[in-house]
């Protein structure tokens, strides 16, 4: 790995170990591109919270070799705005520009989860706020949220969010080990509860059953169109 990609990795290492859901897309990519060993994948997976195993990634990044940098960013398909900040950081280095060593943002099909998530097709769901039905088909409210929705989803819950994920069934004490993981992150503590409630509900952890948490918290369809459609 490039000089100028380690000190960019070094210089955003909190927000990236807050941010990131290395073990759900970022690592299984890294492992398909060769740029983790399957030792490695172990030993991301066994640290026991989702910070620990973002810090565990990236204290191996930067001794996976010259491809590792240019992988990560391909491997932040779903946190486009991270990836963005460190493409722009690597810009306003000198003699470093955003392109480099293959790391640009638009190589077609090689993210993680590159098929589109959007809404579309399907009859509109029976799912009603009072007198306002959802918008989002049927065929969409029945798959599990993506990575990249559960996080747009987590910035735009407010206080609400524990009512939600209460209703999930998230215990209260995952709540509160989710709020004292990330205590000066809201959206952290948010999209590590929503993560929590996916991995244990699995195939059951669809769009259609956080859409009647929503409701139940009184929050309109709204957020929730709005995270699926970005």
């Amino acid at each position: 790995m490039e000089p100028e990609h380690r000190a960019v990795l070094r210089k955003f290492r909190v927000q990236l170990s807050d941010q990131l859901l290395a073990s759900d897309t970022i690592v299984p990519f890294l492992y398909q591109e060769g740029v983790l060993t399957e030792a490695q994948v172990q030993q991301v997976e066994a640290q026991l919270t989702n910070r620990q195993k973002n810090l565990k990634l990236l204290d191996l990044l930067p001794n996976r070799g010259p491809r590792a940098f240019g992988a990560f960013l391909e491997a932040l398909q779903d946190f486009s705005w991270i990836r963005d900040r460190l493409l722009l950081e690597l810009q306003n280095s000198a003699g470093t520009g955003p392109n480099s060593a293959g790391t640009g943002p638009n190589s077609a099909g090689t993210g993680p989860n590159s098929a589109g998530t959007g809404p579309s097709g399907g009859a509109a769901v029976p799912v009603r706020y009072h007198d306002d039905p959802s918008r989002i088909p049927v065929s969409v409210l029945q798959r599990v949220p993506s990575d990249r929705e559960l996080s747009r989803l987590a910035q735009r819950l407010g206080a609400e969010w524990e009512a939600v994920l209460l209703d999930l069934g998230v215990s209260a004490e995952a709540l509160y080990r989710c709020r004292s993981d990330h205590s000066l992150n809201h959206w952290g503590a948010v999209l590590d509860g929503l993560v929590l409630w996916r991995r244990a509900g699995g195939r059951r952890a669809t769009l259609g059953r956080l859409l009647r948490s929503l409701e139940a918290a009184d929050l309109h369809p709204s957020v929730l169109e709005e995270a699926l459609l970005g």
